[in-house]
């Protein structure tokens, strides 16, 4: 054979033994922050050859630009960062059906009835507390006994806040309108303090301006990572009790993506092993699935699950309920 024919065949041989390197590619929308998930993306990448294009932006905004869309959308996959997003966009018909082995073993706090959306991570509520001016007796056993006298002027809030509205949302959902407009009620008028958000009342508990709080459970690890003294401490209310509710982002393929199988790749990804370590430990969320290392800064997995309220969590969907009922109570 000559040098001239041999080159051509050795290139095409190199060619055949390479690596086949996906072409596909997916567009996601993300109302999860970039600097919290592009990490887990790029190993997705990494791992599947699959190219993630990401459109970041709020979550609302993101649902509401995927209901303008319909079946238009260029948007593959859609990962909202609660789960009235989730519902909202489920209840419109927008979500595609997914395969039942993603979500048939996950714990019921974790998935969606309709099957067309499932949790990624989940953030618990529950309540913070001085060690140093509280005594464990005197602490609240339900969110409803903030209202009463005894606590009266040491208790923080952030009606403004995203999560705290979807926990207003849930007590809608399990207790009604009346009953949770009572509750606001009663908080305003027990004097509670108002911050902006979680952040804000940890250091309001720290700097004494408060003993109480009702925030989001990842956000005392970002204390207590750089000083181990710092002075606050956090635990769940009663088992069952609506002031833990277990808030999730979530994530769904988009029924008018044309690739279907590569979506639920990616969400198949979100909710393996691999990606659930990474939630726990650099996120401080908890994970969905069990046998993941536990996070020594938050409070064990299994703790957060018994804690978690039962609530269908497609209907977290009805903010503007909710925002009407801040507004009859003069929150916002």
């Amino acid at each position: 054979m000559s040098k001239k024919l041999f080159a051509p065949l050795a290139l095409v041989g190199a060619l055949l033994a390479a690596p086949v390197v996906s072409a596909t590619t997916l567009t996601l929308y993300s109302g999860r922050g970039e600097s919290m998930v592009q990490p887990i993306l790029d190993q997705f990448q990494q791992e599947t050859g699959i190219e993630v294009n990401v459109r970041y932006g709020g979550t609302a905004q993101l649902a509401v630009l995927l209901q303008e869309e319909g079946h238009r959308s260029p948007a593959d996959v859609y990962w909202g960062q609660d789960a009235g997003a989730m519902g909202a966009v489920s209840k419109a018909g927008l979500l595609a059906e997914l395969p039942e082995d993603i979500y048939k073993d996950l714990p019921g706090i974790y998935k969606s009835v309709t099957g067309n959306w499932v949790a990624t991570s989940g953030r618990a509520r529950l309540f913070i507390y001085s060690p140093n001016r509280t005594q464990a007796e005197d602490h609240p056993q339900s969110i409803f006994d903030l209202t009463d006298e005894k606590y009266r002027g040491r208790v923080g809030w952030a009606p403004t806040n995203g999560s705290f509205q979807s926990f207003v949302t849930a007590m809608r959902v399990e207790y009604g309108d009346e009953k949770t407009l009572e509750w606001l009620q009663g908080m305003k008028a027990n004097d509670a303090k108002t911050f902006r958000n979680n952040t804000t009342q940890l250091e309001g508990v720290a700097d004494g301006e408060i003993d109480y709080g009702i925030v989001n459970n990842y956000y005392l690890p970002r204390f207590t990572r750089n000083d181990a003294n710092f002075p606050v401490a956090q635990q769940f209310f009663a088992e069952g009790d609506i002031g833990n509710l277990m808030n999730v982002a979530g994530v769904a393929v988009v029924k008018a993506s044309r690739q279907q199988e590569a979506a639920q790749e990616l969400v198949r990804f979100l909710v393996s092993p691999q990606a659930q370590q990474y939630f726990a430990l650099e996120v401080n969320e908890y994970p969905v699935i069990s046998g993941i290392i536990q996070n020594r800064h938050v409070e064990p997995y299994n703790e957060a699950l018994q804690a978690s309220p039962e609530i269908d969590l497609d209907e977290l969907n009805g903010l503007e309920g909710t925002l009407r009922l801040l507004r009859r109570a003069g929150l916002i």
